[in-house]
């Protein structure tokens, strides 16, 4: 029986051009190779996005594992900065290059390899889940959430899951992620009154009353941290009026912040307190000010347990190096897999992620296809 090339595979799935809604070929090529080996295979697209359920063993196994990943890529950026070929998977020197390299094909060809070569080898009593999205660049609305909707219609159940994201700093084994920040971002306006800047009598300047706003959601300290999280952080990001003259008072400001929070948090009662803060200065200005807020995702932990420990042990036993526990970083689909099961991730370096010449080296690929299967087989043991 052979045995399944992570290399090879990661190398065909950055030949596959998907950056972003496009498919590329990506999951075609998954369902391939997964339908050969065994697993039913079924398209899940939505809303333009594609993506790929799995499975192999019987859908009501008393143990399934589970594991997210997603083979689109951001772009390019500016393609003649790049020295390698964006897609064209070239190997210098011990590394590949290529758009998706790190982010995450690479991640998604290891598992894949070690999950054909596992249910072929040594078939588990239990059964084994992909959930292959096409939709986590982007604004993550039609990929993982889709998946878990289907699952939910059919009667599909994964006891724990995996997320194959890089989550490694600097050294392969050196981080997992056991939970994520949440996520959100505010957009404020105030509107004021236009007129000239010589007689501001006559005009609402709504300059100051937003400098308040930022002021006081800028220099609130929201926490000191937990057991398991950095302190949580808001940073205005951006303050405009889109005045190009010197002697026009505007007519109306426009800023934005970014918060990541730990989980003393949550997205409503961060939007409460920013709607109290905006109350608050609109009165004192008497100027009118409005408020929207998006919530990417929530914070979560998936406390340290057997789960990580199963992790984290076939990680030091492959690599020699015991993983930090970490929630550091910023959003994944690991924040819709929580609600489902128990869940961690593990995965490359980061370092090159989205960048012009992403790259990795092939032998980190390798490394990673070898930590899976280890998970595998400990976890079915």
């Amino acid at each position: 029986m052979s045995v399944t090339d992570p290399v090879q595979l990661t190398a065909d799935l950055i030949k596959c051009p998907s950056v972003t809604p496009a498919e590329g070929g990506a999951l075609v090529l998954l369902e391939e190779r997964l339908s050969a080996a065994g697993f039913a295979c079924t398209r899940v697209d939505r809303g333009g996005i594609s993506n790929l359920f799995a499975r192999w063993g019987d859908k009501d196994a008393a143990k399934t594992f589970g594991f997210n990943g997603h083979t689109d890529v951001v772009p390019l950026g500016d393609e003649s900065a790049w020295t390698q070929a964006p897609f064209g998977a070239d190997i210098v020197d011990g590394i590949m290059y290529g758009r998706g390299a790190t982010d995450m094909k690479s991640g998604v060809a290891a598992y894949v390899a070690a999950a054909i070569d596992f249910v072929q080898k040594t078939p588990p009593n239990g059964a084994l889940i992909l959930t292959i999205t096409g939709d986590e660049e982007a604004d993550a609305i039609y990929g993982t959430t889709a998946l878990l909707d289907y699952m939910d219609q059919q009667g599909e159940q994964m006891s724990v899951c995996l997320v194959g994201e890089p989550t490694c700093p600097n050294e392969m084994g050196e981080m997992m992620k056991i939970g994520r920040r949440g996520s959100m971002t505010a957009w404020f306006e105030v509107i004021g009154k236009q007129g000239h800047s010589a007689y501001p009598h006559r005009a609402k300047n709504p300059l100051p009353a937003m400098a308040r706003l930022m002021d006081r959601l800028a220099s609130h300290e929201l926490d000191q941290g937990t057991d398991h999280f950095d302190a949580s952080t808001l940073a205005v990001v951006t303050i405009d009026t889109g005045n190009p003259a010197t002697n026009v008072i505007p007519a109306s400001c426009r800023a934005t912040v970014n918060t990541r929070f730990n989980d003393l948090h949550s997205g409503d009662s961060l939007t409460k307190w920013m709607q109290s803060e905006v109350d608050a200065v609109s009165k004192d200005f008497d100027m009118p000010i409005s408020m929207k807020v998006k919530v990417s995702g929530e914070s979560f932990l998936t406390p340290p347990g057997e789960l990580s420990d199963l992790v984290a042990q076939s990680v030091e036993a492959v690599t020699g190096v015991a993983p930090e526990l970490s929630t550091s970083g910023g959003t994944s689909d690991a924040r819709f897999v929580k609600n489902h099961c128990p869940v961690v991730e593990f995965g490359l370096v980061g370092k090159t992620m989205h960048q012009v010449d992403e790259n990795v080296p092939v032998e980190q690929i390798t490394q990673l296809k070898d930590i899976y299967a280890r998970i595998l087989k400990d976890y079915f043991a």
